[in-house]
C-alpha cells in the first residue's frame, strides 16, 4: 500500500477507497497529463465511468488534481503541486500539449505572470497552453 497516497487522501480529509488509491498513484507514477479516457484505461476494467469522474472531480475540488484544457474542448488532469488546496489553486504554470503525439505537460519552470486587469475585472484562472512538438517527436 503506498503511503503517499494515503497521506495525500487523508491531509485532504478523504477516505481511502480502491478508486481513489489507483487513480491517485496512477498520477503518483506518470509524468504526463491524463485524459479520463487514459485513466479509464490505465486503471482496468475494475472502475465504471462514473466512478472515475467523481472520483477526478473531488481531486479537483480538494487542489489534488488540476485540469487543463485540450485544443479539443475536453480537458487533461495533471497532479497539483504542494500549495494547492481545497478551493484554491495555485497552478500558475505554463503546460505543453505536443501536436503530434497528443503528449501533455506541466511547464513548471514558467511561470504565468500576473495579468493586470480593470478595476472592475477580477479574474478567477488564468491559463497558457502552449501547442506545438515535443523533443521526442522532432526525433522521429
Amino acid at each position: 500500500m503506498n503511503t503517499k497516497v494515503h497521506d495525500i487522501l487523508r491531509r485532504n480529509q478523504l477516505s481511502v477507497t480502491e478508486s481513489r488509491e489507483k487513480i491517485l498513484n496512477l498520477f503518483l507514477t506518470n509524468t504526463r497529463a491524463l485524459a479520463h479516457a487514459d485513466i479509464e484505461h490505465k486503471a482496468g476494467e475494475r472502475f465504471d465511468r462514473v466512478t472515475v469522474y467523481r472520483t477526478l472531480q473531488t481531486f479537483v475540488e480538494k487542489g489534488i488534481l488540476h485540469t487543463i484544457p485540450t485544443a479539443d474542448n475536453s480537458v487533461k488532469y495533471a497532479l497539483c503541486k504542494n500549495d494547492c488546496f481545497e478551493g484554491h489553486h495555485h497552478d500558475n504554470h505554463y503546460h505543453f500539449i505536443c501536436s503530434v503525439c497528443g503528449k501533455t505537460e506541466c511547464l513548471e519552470d514558467f511561470i504565468i505572470p500576473s495579468v493586470k486587469l480593470p478595476k472592475e475585472y477580477l479574474a478567477n484562472n488564468v491559463e497558457i497552453v502552449v501547442n506545438g512538438v515535443c523533443s521526442a517527436c522532432q526525433k522521429k
